[in-house]
């Protein structure tokens, strides 16, 4: 077949015409626009800190094409509604802790901290490769999101009081902010228990309303001012590895392309990482400055009779929490015991056994 002059001629006008579009395509890839929802006021430290470094990690990787606002509790005043939200799609994602909704659903406690349960660097070997994540996502499926790790303070203090706390009955009829299973445990030794949000902690110490409470430890506590209320600074039990979550809505989720849905994920296990470093490095400096210039700081440990009823009450709550839960419920504490007494092993003779033999 011949090709005349005039055919090549529409032909060539042809190809000019969609050239621009066929540029305008490559030049300009779709951006998928997402709203994530806080727990914490806005600049709260390190916690909001894990926000902002995942946004910008997803914001690189991605070339741009997945832009995410944050909006902290101000913006939608709704502390401990983050699951709802996003769940109901109002959100796509969201930054928040999974024992916040143990009331609603016991099984998502277990994935922000137990009370003498994991340390980080267990738990996160937990999450990654002791089935954790497989169990986080089972959890959550029935809300319709996702989860993964959103960043772990490391070891928590036990909580700010402002009288020395000698034998249990110190603990009867105390008013603490103190959340999760540990909560429970405090309840059941007389502790008058509630749950407050961050912005809402030193007004209600000050004023009287709550005579103890704990929030995260040297790290985000010095800039709190809890110290100059409560000199009491008790060690930690009840928060040994607490991990933040972040929740993506699943539909929302299903629509990114699948390199996006990587970079998401990449973008939240960096975040996470470099928010557990910050936290501890944050400690470090922070107790530095409350022995020097608060010398008024006293820090103890709860007595051995308060530890060994702690222990023992946290023990039973478990047993109860099992007995009365799902296959799930039985399953997830079973893994989360299991590992953590092979873990340990590891830790003792590694960590805890450096430690005894330097001294230092």
């Amino acid at each position: 077949m011949t090709i005349t002059t005039k055919s090549r001629t529409a032909a060539l006008c042809l190809l000019i015409l969609m050239m621009p579009f066929s540029l305008i395509t490559h030049a300009a890839p779709k951006v998928y626009e997402w709203r994530l929802a806080e727990s914490w006021p806005e600049d709260l430290p390190i916690f909001g800190g894990a926000v902002e470094k995942m946004i910008h990690y997803a914001h690189d990787l991605s070339g741009g094409r997945l832009k995410i606002t944050t909006h902290p509790k101000e913006h939608h005043g709704k502390a401990f509604g983050v699951l709802e939200m996003v769940r109901a799609q109002q959100y796509e994602m969201g930054h928040t802790a999974s024992y916040y909704w143990k009331d609603k659903d016991i099984n998502t406690l277990f994935f922000t901290t137990l009370p003498m349960g994991m340390i980080a660097p267990e738990r996160y070997a937990w999450f990654y490769h002791g089935g954790g994540m497989e169990l986080m996502q089972r959890a959550y499926q029935e809300h319709k999101v996702l989860a993964f790790p959103g960043g772990n303070t490391g070891n928590q203090m036990g909580g700010w009081f402002n009288r020395e706390i000698t034998t249990l009955d110190d603990l009867k009829g105390l008013r603490m902010r103190i959340p999760g299973l540990a909560g429970e445990v405090m309840k059941s030794l007389g502790v008058r228990t509630v749950n407050l949000p961050a912005g809402n902690l030193l007004d209600a110490l000050e004023s009287g309303t709550l005579d103890a409470l704990e929030w995260v430890g040297p790290s985000l506590d010095l800039d709190m001012g809890f110290h100059r209320t409560a000199r009491f600074y008790y060690t930690g039990w009840h928060e040994p590895g607490t991990e933040l979550q972040f929740v993506v809505n699943r539909t929302a989720y299903n629509k990114l392309p699948a390199d996006l849905q990587k970079v998401l994920q990449v973008s939240m296990k960096l975040a996470a990482y470099d928010t557990y470093i910050e936290s501890y490095h944050a400690s470090i400096e922070n107790l530095a400055v409350m022995q020097q210039e608060y010398p008024n700081i006293q820090i103890r440990a709860f007595p051995t009779s308060v530890m060994r009823a702690i222990r023992k009450e946290t023990q039973q709550q478990l047993t109860q929490i099992a007995d009365d839960g799902s296959p799930l419920t039985r399953e997830i504490l079973l893994s989360l015991q299991t590992y953590q007494k092979k873990a340990r092993l590891w830790t003792r003779i590694s960590d805890q056994a450096y430690l005894n033999n330097t001294g230092l």
